[in-house]
C-alpha cells in the first residue's frame, strides 16, 4: 500500500521524524494566492458541507468520530510505512506503536505520557513530552502555532500547541523545562497563520505582551520593541468582511483597533529565549492562505459551519 495521504515527512534524523498532515492533497484545493478566499468560497459553497477535507485529525469539530478515527488510524499506518521504507525494514515492521492525542485547551498544561496509563479519554494538555521508543505526540491545529522538540543527547521528544494564548502563558518555556540540561534541543515549527493573515483587537497584544512579560519568554530587547518586532497596523481596507470576531481571538468587535500580529515570529524568538535551535524558521506555510491546509479563521470569513484540524507529529521508532 502507498501513502497517498496529504502528509508531509518534514526532517528524518537518528530515530525521530517529523510529519506534517494537510486537508488536500496539491491537486484538490483552490490555491487562494491565486484565487482568493472568493476561490475558495466557491469551492466550499459547491459542496455543500462543512470543510472537513480529506484527512480531518480533529474529533471536537462536530465530523463523524468514526471517520476521525479511521483517519488517525491511517496516518499511523502511513507512518509505518514511509518509515519502514526509509530505513528498509521488513514490510510488517512497526516501528511507531502509538500516536498519543490531547484535548487542547489554550493553556500550559503539559501530559507526560511515560507517566501516565493509557486512557479512552485524552488529557486536557496543550504540550506532551516523553522519553519512550514506539510512540508519536500528535498536535492538532487549524491556525494556532504547532512545535516538536527532539533533544538528541536524551532522545526526548516534545509537541506543543501554541496559539496566542498559549505563547502568552508561557507554554513554549515550561515545556522545554521538562527536558534535562544535558544538551542541545532542537524545534521545528508547523504549519501556522501568517501576520499578513491574523488580523486582531488591540487587546489581544496587550495581554500577549502582559503574559510574555510575567513569564519571562522574550528576551529583552524582544519585550522592549515588542510592536516593532511583532505588530503591525491593519490596513483600513482589510477591516471590512474579513475583520470577523473570532473566539481564538478574544471576541475582538469589529469596531475594536485592529493589528496583525507574527505569532511565528513571536514562537521561534520564544524557542531562541529558551537556549532551543529553531531549524525551519525561515519556510513555514501559512495555514490561512494556502487553501491545502485547514484554517479556523478562513471558515469564519467563509461563513462556513466547521472545518477539520491538521496535525504536526513527532515520531521517536523503535530502536533498530
Amino acid at each position: 500500500m502507498k501513502n497517498t495521504l496529504p502528509m508531509t515527512l518534514l526532517v528524518e534524523l537518528d530515530d525521530i521524524a517529523v510529519f506534517q498532515t494537510a486537508a488536500f492533497c496539491a491537486s484538490e484545493y483552490v490555491d487562494v494566492d491565486k484565487g482568493g478566499c472568493e476561490s475558495n468560497q466557491l469551492l466550499y459553497q459547491k459542496q455543500h458541507q462543512a470543510s472537513y477535507g480529506e484527512l480531518n485529525l480533529g474529533l471536537h469539530v462536530n465530523d463523524h468520530a468514526s471517520a476521525v478515527l479511521d483517519n488517525r488510524m491511517r496516518v499511523l499506518a502511513a507512518i509505518n510505512e514511509q518509515l519502514s521504507e526509509q530505513k528498509n525494514l521488513p514490510i510488517h515492521s512497526v516501528p511507531v506503536k502509538a500516536l498519543h492525542w490531547v484535548n487542547q485547551v489554550h493553556g500550559n498544561h503539559i501530559h507526560d505520557i511515560d507517566a501516565t496509563a493509557l486512557s479512552m479519554v485524552p488529557m486536557a494538555a496543550d504540550a506532551m513530552v516523553s522519553n519512550q521508543g514506539s510512540v508519536g505526540l500528535a498536535i492538532m491545529t487549524a491556525d494556532c502555532v504547532p512545535i516538536v522538540f527532539y533533544q538528541p543527547a536524551t532522545e526526548q521528544i516534545a509537541a506543543i500547541h501554541a496559539g496566542w494564548q498559549g505563547l502568552a502563558c508561557g507554554v513554549i518555556k515550561a515545556t522545554a523545562e521538562r527536558f534535562s540540561d544535558s544538551g542541545q534541543i532542537m524545534a521545528w515549527i508547523g504549519v501556522c497563520i501568517s501576520q499578513e493573515n491574523y488580523e486582531v483587537g488591540s487587546q489581544v497584544r496587550d495581554k500577549l505582551l502582559a503574559g510574555c512579560i510575567e513569564n519571562s519568554s522574550l528576551a529583552t530587547d524582544a519585550l522592549s520593541y515588542f510592536d516593532e518586532r511583532y505588530v503591525i497596523a491593519s490596513a483600513t481596507s482589510n477591516s471590512g468582511a474579513l475583520s470577523t470576531a473570532d473566539t481564538i481571538s478574544d471576541n475582538a468587535p469589529a469596531n475594536a483597533n485592529k493589528i496583525k500580529i507574527n505569532l511565528p515570529k513571536i514562537a521561534a524568538d520564544q524557542l531562541i529565549a529558551a537556549g532551543i535551535v529553531v531549524c525551519n524558521q525561515s519556510s513555514i506555510p501559512c495555514s490561512y492562505a494556502d487553501g491545502s491546509y485547514y484554517s479556523y479563521r478562513r471558515q469564519t470569513h467563509l461563513q462556513q459551519p466547521a472545518t477539520g484540524r491538521m496535525a504536526l507529529i513527532i515520531t521517536r521508532s523503535a530502536s533498530i
